[in-house]
């Protein structure tokens, strides 16, 4: 599944921010930090960026 371009609860613009999130949290930064200077203040809006699956990495890994 895509990351959603806005956040179910609030509907603040997010998924302009998923690419830097997803880049800094694989290179090693903590995820709480990210959010932070990314801006992404709402609890609705960091458990988006928090609980989302790739599911298309999950369906390749099981092969």
């Amino acid at each position: 599944m895509m990351f959603p371009i806005r956040c179910f609860s609030c509907g603040k613009l997010i998924g302009d921010k998923w690419e830097e999130y997803i880049k800094r949290v694989r290179a090693g930064e903590n995820p709480e930090d990210v959010l932070d200077l990314l801006g992404i203040e709402r609890y609705c809006c960091r458990r988006m960026f928090l609980s989302h699956v790739e599911i298309r990495e999950v369906v390749s890994m099981r092969r």
